[in-house]
């Protein structure tokens, strides 16, 4: 039992439209009881979506929990059970308009491992058409064409803080390397 927990009780606290929060109680590996708080979350996507020009398309929108626009890649939510790479190539076309001849898995990341069951899955899309942006009816947001250069820069300078976009981006630019040796 080194470096577990077993869960002895989980009661449900919150369950919201996104998320659900848990009180669990577990029993750690020195026969110790310990409550975690976990909130759990069906995952998401994110998509860089990269055109022939070598540009990132990127979403400018507000987060309510900071209070700020930031500059991120395309994402979404995932509902309950549904497939990632299906997800991923909603929102690309719902945020950006645009669909990919070609996608290329960069794994997943983990976000806030220590409360949260969330994970994101990371797509670098390519050959890229444009058609219009069927955003939903409570999502506000601008497009940016940034050349990926620059946009790699951006993370170092502190224009880019979404986690997400930022290990995207860096995976994109390790894999586009790679292909070019």
């Amino acid at each position: 039992m080194h470096l577990n927990e077993k869960t002895l009780k989980s009661e449900l606290i919150y369950e919201g439209k996104v998320v659900k929060l848990y009180r669990d109680d577990v029993l750690l590996e020195n026969d110790c009881k310990a409550s975690r708080e976990v909130i759990k979350h069906p995952g998401g996507v994110c998509v860089v979506p990269l055109t022939e020009n070598n540009e990132v398309i990127f979403v400018s929108q507000f987060r309510y929990p900071i209070g700020k626009v930031l500059t991120e890649i395309p994402a979404g939510k995932l509902e309950w059970g549904e497939d990632h790479f299906t997800c991923g190539k909603r929102e690309l076309k719902e945020e950006t308009g645009c669909t990919a001849k070609k996608y290329d898995y960069l794994g997943y990341l983990l976000p806030t491992p220590a409360y949260d069951t969330e994970i994101i899955h990371m797509y670098l899309a390519r050959e890229l058409s444009q058609s219009d942006q069927k955003l939903d009816e409570d999502e506000f947001l601008d497009l940016k064409r940034v050349p990926f250069d620059k946009a790699i820069e951006m993370i170092f300078i502190g224009e880019i803080t979404d986690a997400k976009t930022q290990l995207a981006l860096l995976k994109t630019k390790f894999l586009l390397e790679a292909e070019r040796k």
